[in-house]
């Protein structure tokens, strides 16, 4: 059964889009999905959610759920990555900051000064990933949907 990890599954609507999706193809085999998020609140909507998607599209799926990484990541096949390390507050200030002093951007989480905001707090969480990957699931392999992409 191949293990699919959603790191920063507390992204509830990103989590089930993109578990939908999946579930979607039916030449899939059962698949165990491990999601972690750091925020143990919005990691339960997000266990219960994947539930309530597996259950709709009638496709049997192992549901598991950690705050612990270095768990979710035991044996991994896929990792799926969609942290925002800050939450929201660290993102409005992304955006704020430049903006009083009069930088324009279009999209502050992905290009100019937010995005490097955005990545300087993101390459610590992604270098602790790295080396838990290359320790626990050398194999799998890393999707990356974390902005900013062009950075990570």
């Amino acid at each position: 059964m191949p293990t699919i990890v959603f790191l920063g599954a507390g992204s509830v609507v990103f989590t089930r889009q993109l578990l939908t999706d999946l579930l979607r193809f039916p030449d899939l085999p059962v698949l165990d999905i491990a999601l972690h998020d750091i925020d143990a609140d919005r990691l339960e909507v997000a266990r219960l959610t994947a539930h309530n998607v597996a259950r709709q599209l009638g496709r049997d799926v192992r549901v598991t759920a950690s705050a612990d990484r270095r768990a979710a990541l035991a044996g991994a096949d896929v990792v799926v990555n969609m942290i925002q390390v800050g939450g929201i507050a660290a993102t409005r200030v992304d955006l704020e900051l430049p903006a009083r002093r009069g930088l324009l951007q279009t999209i502050g989480d992905t290009t100019g000064v937010g995005g490097v905001f955005r990545a300087l707090r993101t390459f610590p969480v992604l270098t602790g990933t790295a080396r838990d990957m290359r320790e626990l699931c050398p194999d799998a392999w890393f999707l990356n949907y974390t902005n900013p992409m062009a950075m990570n």
